[in-house]
């Protein structure tokens, strides 16, 4: 029995390394700012869950948080006042079911407060933290920290004073919240079985926002299933209004905002239902084998680790990168190594995601031109230039074509920094809505 079961761990060793050898990404170079010129805004994104900063044409820098440096020293210290069971049965005993015993805490939102500061929201699987960074003096500022607390898509009111974020709520729900800058003040302005997210103001005219909104597709029992189309919606903070702005079941609408000069720019692609087609029957029944043998050897390898220390890959070897076949980007599952083998490029940068995710501009009088393809994420200066990633590479778009300002790997957001001298925007003199919203 136990010949059968090396036997079988070596065929899933085998196979999974020469799968991992055909369908190898390609390999991409460190952040560089070809392109970049003078002038260009300042760029804040997210990577591998970490927060980067790319400030006047400067290579992108990693913003270092002391509340992250000071939860790895804990642990640090709690490992060194422990190693003393490592090896031994106490050890064993004290390590089931707890992993690697690392952090994994993650940056889910990033964005600028004037040229020189940075807010962004950290978590890990018990505690949120909003917290602000000055790339002057490198000071962290801790402005909140709560318990079970998970928000994202952090926007700062024109007046700055403040924020809209997408507060997740549990059960796959998430609504739209307001709150003040020091994280006081918090409440949540959407409700029912909807992920709502993504908000952005309405310059010029108070109160108002727009954000992306997704049903939840459930089964006939009513177990989740899915989502369904997303839609664009513009709400009426005080007075407690939605106005439908897209609603296509062809297409999902994401990430909205609206420039200075009312227009609307937004993401499209294609809408794909939840319910799984016959080629992906057929597909899921002749992997199954090969799914199978690999859980087999990353259940094996686990007890390796557990009880020899030792993994059944070679420690000497070339160490692998983070499997990124299961990224998810907007909800949505993207098959990373397949996009990078395809191909299609952006200045060089590989593109994740296809070109049917569409940068769309709708104007307040309903004309409707797009802007740019292969677009994961993106975001508006105060000047209304759009910054937009492919995933690989952080572009500008100049004259209505794309240049590569920095390149890294799995960009997941964007934020682009605010102009130096802009005007503010006029108020609005009545309650009309924005052109692309009349109905």
């Amino acid at each position: 029995m136990l010949v059968k079961v090396a036997l079988l761990a070596l065929l899933a060793f085998v196979l999974y390394r020469l799968v991992r050898l055909l369908m190898a990404p390609a390999s991409m170079p460190g952040a560089s700012t070809e392109g970049a010129r003078a002038g260009d805004p300042a760029v804040a994104y997210i990577s591998h869950g970490k927060v980067f900063c790319s400030v006047g044409g400067a290579p992108g820098r990693e913003i270092q948080s002391t509340y992250v440096q000071s939860a790895h020293d804990r642990l640090e210290r709690s490992r060194e006042l422990h190693a003393w069971k490592e090896g031994t049965a106490f050890g064993v005993r004290a390590n089931r079911g707890q992993g690697d015993g690392g952090l994994h805490i993650q940056a889910t939102s990033a964005q600028f407060l004037g040229p020189d500061r940075v807010l962004y929201f950290l978590r890990d699987d018990a505690f949120g933290g909003l917290f602000r960074h000055d790339l002057a003096t490198g000071k962290e500022l801790r402005l909140m920290h709560r318990q079970r607390f998970w928000i994202e898509d952090l926007a700062v009111s024109p007046a700055g004073d403040r924020l809209l974020c997408t507060h997740y709520t549990g059960k796959g729900l998430s609504n739209i919240a307001t709150m003040a800058l020091d994280g006081s003040d918090f409440r949540e302005v959407t409700g029912g079985d909807t992920v709502d997210s993504a908000p952005a103001w309405v310059h010029g005219r108070a109160g108002q926002a727009v954000f992306e909104s997704s049903g939840i597709a459930r089964s006939p029992h009513g177990a989740p299933i899915g989502h369904g189309p997303a839609t664009i919606q513009l709400l009426d903070i005080e007075k407690g209004s939605l106005t439908p702005v897209f609603d296509d079941p062809k297409f999902d609408f994401l990430g909205p905002r609206v420039g200075r000069d009312g227009a609307l720019y937004f993401i499209r692609r294609p809408y794909e239902p939840p319910t799984p087609g016959l080629g992906r029957s057929i597909a899921d029944a002749l992997l199954f084998p090969l799914r199978l043998l690999r859980a087999l050897f990353h259940y094996l390898n686990f007890f390796s680790l557990m009880y020899s220390r030792k993994p059944l890959t070679s420690a000497s070897g070339v160490p692998l990168e983070a499997d990124i076949k299961d990224l998810m980007l907007k909800r949505k599952r993207v098959d990373a190594e397949r996009a990078l083998r395809s191909g299609v490029r952006i200045g060089g940068a590989p593109s994740v995601v296809p070109a049917s995710w569409e940068l769309v501009r709708r104007s307040d009088r309903g004309e409707e031109s797009v802007l740019a393809q292969h677009v994961a994420a993106f975001d508006l200066g105060e000047d209304d230039r759009v910054v937009f990633t492919n995933g690989f590479g952080v572009f500008v778009l100049d004259g209505g074509r794309p240049r590569v300002l920095l390149r890294d790997k799995l960009i997941a957001q964007v934020t682009a920094g605010p102009a130096a001298t802009i005007a503010p925007a006029a108020a609005a003199t009545d309650d009309a809505k924005p052109g692309w919203a009349a109905r």
